[in-house]
């Protein structure tokens, strides 16, 4: 790769240094292998003590745990504290959070491993959590990621030990207080209790971290949860969110709120897609402007630092900069690109997956049907932020990031300094949606306050960030079945023509390549990510799942919902429409075909009792859909939907979704069911919002309000219900991005009579 398509000139890495620095091979081999420790970047406030790198208990009393996962409005602060508190026996009116940079102490081991196709080094790498080479990769490399539902996973174990390492060594200080053994006390909301004797945990701190911590730590028989009760799936938490009170009288800081001493703004301009790279511009049309303090270009962009947002970001339009590159994306070519890829993917396929023999029952099938899905974009609520201060060769770095040591280590990369001159200060993001998976604010934000010499926040506009944060990949989906006797079907193949856009997403993160080298060395590859959910949950004896890679010019990476929120619209439309053109109750139709798949069958008849199913008759406004997500089918989420849809002023409204979900063990009620509550209204506005397109390389529309996206006023009401589980806990956040979508066309449908396959729906 050339260098220059690097984002900046300094090729080494911290993974890659040993090979030029080792003597021999075996020198080499010796010292990678060698242990190393990581210590925990959690401290204390005075006052209090750490216990375990996890948690710190003050002489008041307080417990503070630990937060590496950044809090995008999934609560995940939350649910960690809920953990220690209870592993702990803590009051959670004495419970708080406090968020830790990234460090190897926290390494998001579940995530690692099931992204090691994507970083896979000289050493090859495994594909299981406890894998060494997973724990030496990501422990070495600070791997704390938040992404695809991995927190609970990664965390939860970790933290319980570390708490019950804490209820032992505190236990141990009141035992000898008392004289009594220590398996004789109790640990009970805040206290150690030892019959009719209680000291708080603020007594005992003192003596408690002079113990050295068990070994095995002794934890709890039953590890945190809440019981759903069936047909309450609104019953109040014990644990509410700790965010949510300055949340709501808007003293929460988010990346936008940063201010320092001496701080200026940042505004900034990048090539439209296709046109990436910079023209020389004539800074004579801003001089003079006042406020205005620097006009700072890169090969690829050109920001204005100034007093003022404001000020800045208009001297950016006066300038009126002027990109080139080897042409402007538009959608017509766009859609020709997806085209010649469709017309060439008999040959061009990748097999995924295979059960059965599914190419001799698929020769000549009977039923194939097209779906297209429009490339689509992130939207969360605050634009891409960061702030930035350097002095004396160190940088200081305020930023919201699901992938903070990454953007750490490429914001150093970018003025050329080691990231341990890096000091970064996670803040929580006002939404996400993976994209702050991306990096490029933080390389931006770094080499502006290089050059102005003064703290500086940068603040992508809208139109920016929905321009510049790579995109959900437009797909198309071909399913074609064999039919049996009864109308279900014997064989289905599922052909997904899409980029590869988790390799893409790969590159950037792990290599840190631009977006342009980043698509070239995806180009061609079959990526499993892609196809994810493309194995229905039916009973289907043969199923086959093919990726056909589709070499577009437009960036793309991983969204909410990955893979399944397409794969469940096109799988889900189908077998509606076979059980349609077969004369059967679609719900009845699926549940003849959930032989061996309990939990499934469980949530699909829940759903059809909370949402009053009545057979989806032409003109109801019915629909029902169902999605498991996840890849071992065990540990698998499971949801299914009963959306009604009627209409009404300025078109078609969805007045009801009814979901059931069993997603094992539940830590958190409210949490799980606001997180399915925010996916079903994220996967009803990727249904129903505009589909976007391109025009001389710049996104159509530009801003939230052209996007059509539901407001409060078209907010469905909303039923959720859990089945009560005892497999390992599942994240919620994806699961509604899925389902919405399928139930909703499957309620159209009914509704009119008339069939969609295209999303966002339309004829």
């Amino acid at each position: 790769m050339d260098i220059r398509e690097r984002l900046s000139g300094i090729e080494v890495s911290r993974r890659k240094v040993l090979a030029g620095a080792a003597a021999g091979g075996g020198l080499l081999l010796a010292w990678t292998l060698w242990p190393r420790d990581y210590r925990s970047p959690l401290t204390a406030r005075e006052g209090a003590e750490v216990f375990g790198g996890w948690l710190t208990i003050g002489r008041d009393g307080v417990v503070t745990v630990a937060m590496p996962q950044l809090e995008m409005g999934q609560g995940i602060g939350t649910l960690l504290a809920q953990i220690a508190a209870t592993e702990l026996g803590a009051d959670w009116r004495q419970v708080g959070i406090d968020t830790v940079p990234p460090a190897g102490h926290f390494a998001n081991l579940p995530l690692a491993a099931e992204w090691s196709s994507l970083w896979e080094g000289w050493l090859g790498a495994g594909d299981e959590a406890d894998d060494w080479s997973v724990g030496r990769f990501a422990r070495r490399n600070d791997f704390s990621a938040t992404a695809a539902g991995t927190s609970l996973a990664a965390y939860e174990l970790p933290l319980r030990e570390a708490a019950a390492s804490a209820r032992d060594m505190l236990t141990r200080a009141a035992a000898e207080n008392w004289d009594v053994p220590h398996e004789q006390c109790q640990v009970v909301e805040g206290f150690v209790i030892h019959e009719r004797k209680r000291l708080p945990f603020g007594e005992l701190v003192d003596r408690a971290v002079e113990f050295d911590p068990p070994d095995p730590p002794p934890l709890r028989p039953d590890a945190a949860f809440e019981e759903p009760l069936p047909g309450e799936g609104d019953a109040p938490t014990l644990f509410p969110r700790l965010d949510l009170p300055s949340k709501v009288d808007g003293s929460h800081l988010f990346s936008g709120d940063v201010r320092l001493p001496g701080m200026v703004y940042a505004s900034v301009r990048h090539g439209p897609i296709g046109l990436p790279e910079l023209l020389p511009v004539d800074e004579a049309r801003v001089q003079g402007t006042r406020g205005l303090l620097a006009v700072v270009k890169s090969k690829r962009w050109i920001a204005a630092v100034a007093e003022s947002w404001w000020i800045a970001d208009q001297a950016l339009a006066r300038l009126r900069p002027q990109f080139t590159g080897p042409g402007a994306l538009d959608q017509s070519a766009l859609e020709a690109q997806m085209e010649r890829v469709v017309a060439a993917g008999e040959e061009t396929a990748e097999r995924i997956e295979t059960i059965g023999e599914p190419d001799g029952y698929l020769a000549d099938p009977t039923i194939v049907r097209r779906y297209d899905v429009a490339a689509a974009p992130h939207l969360p609520l605050e634009t891409a932020t960061a702030t930035a201060r350097y002095a004396d060769g160190q940088l200081e770095l305020w930023i919201a990031s699901q992938a903070p040591a990454a953007a750490r280590d490429a914001a150093a990369e970018a003025i050329g300094i080691s990231p341990s001159d890096v000091i970064l200060y996670p803040m929580p993001a006002g939404g996400s949606f993976d994209a702050r998976l991306e990096k490029q604010h933080a390389i931006e934000v770094a080499q502006i306050a290089e050059q102005v010499g003064r703290p500086v926040q940068l603040t992508w506009s809208r139109p920016q960030d929905m321009q510049m944060a790579p995109y959900r990949a437009p797909v198309v989906g071909e399913v074609a079945a064999t039919l049996g006797a009864q109308g279900q079907p014997v064989a289905m193949r599922t052909r997904i023509i899409s980029p590869s856009w988790m390799r893409e997403t790969g590159h950037r993160l792990f290599d840190n390549y631009v977006s342009d080298a980043a698509k070239r060395e995806s180009s061609g590859e079959g990526d499993p990510f892609v196809v994810e959910g493309g194995v229905p949950p039916y009973n289907i004896a043969h199923i086959a799942v093919d990726h056909v890679p589709a070499d577009i010019a437009l960036p793309t990476g991983r969204m909410r919902g990955g893979a399944q929120a397409y794969t469940g619209f096109i799988t889900e439309s189908f077998v509606d429409e076979l059980a349609r053109n077969a004369g059967r109750d679609p719900y009845l139709y699926r549940m003849a075909m959930l032989t061996g798949a309990p939990r499934m069958a469980e949530c699909l008849q829940r759903a059809t009792r909370l949402g009053d199913w009545s057979g989806a008759t032409d003109g109801s406004g019915e629909g029902i859909a169902m999605v498991r997500m996840g890849r071992d089918p065990a540990n698998a989420g499971h949801i299914a939907c009963v959306a009604h849809v009627s209409r009404g002023e300025g078109g078609i409204r969805v007045r009801q979704l009814s979901a059931v979900a069993d997603i094992g063990r539940i830590v958190n009620l409210d949490i799980a069911r606001q997180q399915i509550e925010g996916g079903l209204l994220f996967g009803m506005g990727l249904a129903l919002g505009a589909p976007l397109q391109f025009d001389t390389g710049h996104p159509v529309p530009r801003t939230l309000g052209e996007m059509n996206l539901p407001g409060l006023s078209e907010a469905p009401d909303i039923l959720i219900d859990f089945v009560s589980s005892e497999a390992e806990p599942f994240d919620p956040g994806e699961l509604g991005v899925a389902i919405a979508p399928p139930a909703i066309a499957n309620a159209l449908f009914a509704l009119t009579g008339e069939r969609s396959y295209r999303l966002p729906l339309g004829p």
